[in-house]
């Protein structure tokens, strides 16, 4: 029962195969007014010389662990493989934390009885 069902759903690979699907229609008008709403992105006139970054949809069918259906999850992702560094970005951030630094979070007892934090490069 559980091959069964998963053979009968298909997840799209390109927007075409999925536009014909009332089912993706709505999660992908979800997902674009959750990001309207968070004002993920504005709009502005593209500069002189420059190219926008495409985007596409990923789609994904999301089960429980019965194998019925949980949801029909979609995203929007930005096509970073075409963008060059030093000319659509400059910087990349990723936070990070090394366990020195986590192990002086704590009371102010616990902190004072550690060694004093390294010198992060």
């Amino acid at each position: 029962s559980f091959i069964a069902t998963i053979t009968n759903d298909v997840e799209p690979t390109c927007y075409e195969q999925a536009a014909s699907h009332s089912h993706w229609q709505i999660a992908m008008q979800s997902e674009l007014a959750a990001l309207e709403v968070i004002n993920t992105w504005f709009l502005t006139p593209l500069l002189l010389g420059k190219q926008a970054i495409g985007c596409r949809w990923v789609y994904k069918i999301k089960r429980n662990s019965d194998g019925s259906l949980e949801c029909y999850k979609v995203r929007l992702v930005a096509k970073g493989d075409t963008q060059v560094e030093g000319i659509d970005y400059h910087d990349t951030f990723s936070p990070t934390a090394k366990m020195v630094i986590m192990l002086g979070i704590g009371p102010p007892s616990y902190v004072e009885k550690r060694p004093k934090f390294e010198k992060l490069t």
